[in-house]
């Protein structure tokens, strides 16, 4: 079982919108969506190179995405699969908002 690291304070998120973070050395994206943090990878693995975090927020067919702002594929903010390339897929990360604080494990 992970341990929950306290990452930032809830504030610090930007609405609808993503920030980048470090967790234990590894590059992160946290995004806050509808009330919601979502923790990925912050490495596309496609563009090679870690920009997930300035990508747009999105839905397809009703799944929240994050678009890659290199070459644009969605990933799943809830899964991180790649909706074009479904072999492609970012690491999905457990959060929890304690306190006003946001934590991942």
């Amino acid at each position: 079982m992970s341990e929950f690291i306290k990452i930032c304070a809830l504030s610090d998120l930007i609405p609808d919108a993503g920030i980048p973070a470090l967790l234990n050395g590894k590059a992160i994206a946290l995004f806050y969506v509808d009330g919601q943090v979502y923790a990925l990878s912050n490495y596309d693995p496609i563009g090679q190179a870690n920009v997930i975090s300035r990508g747009i927020v999105g839905s397809i067919k009703g799944e929240l995405v994050v678009a890659s702002p290199l070459y644009k594929e969605h990933y799943s903010l809830s899964t991180g699969v790649c909706v074009e390339k479904s072999d492609a897929t970012l690491t999905v990360y457990a959060v929890k908002v304690e306190g006003g604080d946001v934590w991942v494990a």
